[in-house]
This record gives structure tokens, sequence and C-alpha cells, in this order.
């Protein structure tokens, strides 16, 4: 089974949604952050991939069709040599609504001391938890990364998300590409994946007012 669709949009830009939609679609399972967070095991795969050594995508893609959300839109161009057969979708959002959205969310996501504390006292008896530890120090390299440690600067930020999506737009042929708002619905992602409109409803799904909650619940368990 190979992947046939590739995610090149940032988080917060309606991606759960999206997965979900393209597994309504049959393009499913889809790969997305919370399956790295509940399978830790595979941070390897991403790990290797951020410091470019060859990565075994088969292995790690098993029973996939497509991929959203980070880490995947990190290494969309290694994905498109890859799967030249995939289509590319850029999820993308009004720029002023990403920014608050992600300000609140995955920024705000880091554990507390206590918490911290907490987990130091359990790494040497949990190996899961050791692996979950690996997934958020390398998703917090985004921040200090692509942002360059400049993400609370707004107008740096949204700079950063311009160019994404302009490089994305840029690369991609235009036959391999759709520029997507998860507002426009079924129409324009089942023409791009020539598939017929479903007869039920685009799946909206916002885990905002959750999203802190769910990672902590995360590491108390692991």
């Amino acid at each position: 089974m190979a992947i046939k669709v590739i995610g090149a949009g940032f988080g917060r830009t309606g991606t759960l949604s999206i997965k979900l939609a393209l597994e309504q679609l049959g393009f499913g399972k889809c790969y997305h952050m919370v399956e790295l967070l509940e399978n830790p095991q595979q941070v390897h795969f991403w790990e290797e991939a951020n410091q470019g050594k060859p990565v075994d995508w088969e292995t790690l893609f098993q029973g996939y069709q497509a991929t959203v959300d980070y880490p995947g839109y990190r290494h969309y161009k290694q994905l498109m040599q890859y799967y030249p057969e995939a289509k590319v979708l850029l999820s993308v959002r009004d720029p002023e609504k990403w920014y608050e959205s992600t300000y609140n969310t995955i920024y705000q996501a880091a554990p507390s001391l206590g918490q911290k504390i907490e987990m130091a006292l359990k790494l040497l008896f949990s190996s899961r938890l050791r692996k979950l530890l690996r997934v958020f120090k390398m998703s917090g390299g985004v921040w200090k990364g692509d942002f360059a440690g400049r993400f609370e600067d707004k107008a740096f930020a949204l700079e950063v998300f311009h160019r994404h999506n302009e490089e994305v737009k840029r690369i991609v042929p235009a036959h391999r590409l759709l520029v997507y708002e998860v507002k426009q619905g079924w129409e324009p992602l089942c023409t791009f994946l020539n598939v017929p409109v479903p007869d039920i409803p685009f799946p909206k799904v916002n885990e905002r007012d959750g999203f802190q909650s769910k990672t902590k619940e995360l590491l108390r368990t692991a």
C-alpha cells in the first residue's frame, strides 16, 4: 500500500478534519500527529528524517494511504519523490486565525514543572514515556528551528507561515497540488482526488478546548 495523498500544510489548518475526510473517502488510514502520539515508538523514523538520513517509509506508513499535519508536512518534498504518483494537499487558513489557534494550543502544550518532576521519576520504568518525551522534544524543535525561537513575534511567525505556503506552491507541480481550506467542503477535495462526493456532512473537528489536557493525559498515563 502506497501513500496517495501528502499533506503539506501546517498544523492547525483543519488537518484533523481533513484526516477524517480522507479516511471517509477511502484514503485511510491517514497519518497525523495523533498517530505518532499514540505510537511513540515510531519517533526514530522522524528523527532520521530530520537528520537527513534514509527513512524506511514503507515500514512507517504500513497500512496508510495518506499523511497530513506534523511531522509529515515538514518532509513533503522527500515524500513527493518517494511517492511520485501521490497528490499534494496544502491546507491553508486565515493567517490571523491560524496564529491565534496555534499559539493557544500547540505552542502551550509543554508540561508544567510538577509534571516534569513526576515524569522524571517514571523515566527509568517506562520505555513508552521515554519515547513520548522524544516526540515532544522533536516537535518542540519546530519553534526553535522553523520559527527561529521567535514564534511569539507574531509578524515573524506569519512570515514563516506565508513563506512555507508559497514554497509549496512554487515546488509542487500544479497538476499534483490542491490549495485547500476545510470550509470549502467536499467538492474541491473530491474533484482533486477524482472520487465521488459522499452524501454525508464534511467532518468538522475542533479539539482546541481539550488539546492541552489530552497532551498532559498522554504523559501522565505513559
